[in-house]
């Protein structure tokens, strides 16, 4: 994760610059998919406030780069929803309303649903063993408080039980919404109220059995279940986040 210090305002970011390259990464890790990836982090983790404006020249700094390989992976993310560009004016932080978090979870949640029932009926047990590798690894970051690392866990696990169902259709919407709602996903695991990272591993041993007993209706009731616990838990953080600013 990139080292921040608190600044005055949601817009300012201080930092040391990045080196080009990230410590440990694959040598074919190409320079703008090291900054998207950081860049991408950066937004989802909630270094920014929604709404706040990308400030361009201090993630320069920080990253180490100039602004024509960050502002081409600033839009990037604009097509996966989690910023949005200004005609002459630069990027900000995409803001979800809570009837926005309620319309995209709930798409979001069938979407996964009928993944799961379709995947169910194809599955290899090979990708089954790369899902249940996955979940040992995100228990892992969870036993650690590893926010980070089980956050990307997690959405790996998602995105493989989706990959399963083998339909481009389904593929393609998915990639569409789900990436509007990454950011405040992530989010919704710091909801104060409750102990979401323990409710999300319990629903993961419920999505990992369904999964290696093939049945597909079990699995499609509780992903959606699981998308409708995280829709509440964002939905409760959102109202903490507007209660703070108020």
């Amino acid at each position: 994760m990139m080292e921040t210090v608190p600044a005055a305002g949601p817009e300012a970011v201080v930092s040391r610059p990045g080196p080009k390259r990230a410590a440990g990464a694959p040598n074919g890790t190409s320079l703008h998919g090291e900054i998207l990836a950081k860049l991408r982090d950066y937004v989802v983790e909630g270094n920014l406030a929604a709404g706040a404006r990308i400030p361009e020249r201090q993630l320069c700094e920080m990253l180490g780069v100039s602004r024509t390989p960050l502002r081409e992976a600033l839009k990037v993310l604009a097509s996966e929803g989690l910023i949005e560009l200004l005609p002459n004016r630069g990027a900000r932080v995409r803001s979800l309303s809570e009837q926005d978090i309620r319309e995209l979870f709930d798409l979001v949640a069938g979407l996964e649903a009928l993944a799961g029932r379709l995947a169910c009926e194809i599955i290899t047990d090979d990708e089954i063993a790369e899902v249940e590798r996955l979940h040992h690894q995100m228990y892992l970051f969870y036993i650690r408080q590893d926010m980070h690392g089980y956050f990307e866990a997690n959405q790996q696990i998602h995105r493989r039980i989706v990959e399963a169902a083998r339909n481009e259709a389904l593929s393609l919407a998915y990639a569409a919404y789900t990436g509007r709602i990454r950011r405040i996903r992530y989010a919704a695991n710091l909801a104060r109220k409750r102990d979401r990272w323990g409710e999300a591993m319990r629903e993961h041993e419920a999505i990992l059995d369904a999964l290696h007993r093939r049945d597909g209706l079990a699995l499609g009731d509780v992903l959606f279940l699981h998308l409708r616990n995280k829709q509440a838990a964002a939905i409760e953080h959102l109202a903490d986040a507007q209660r703070a600013d108020s």
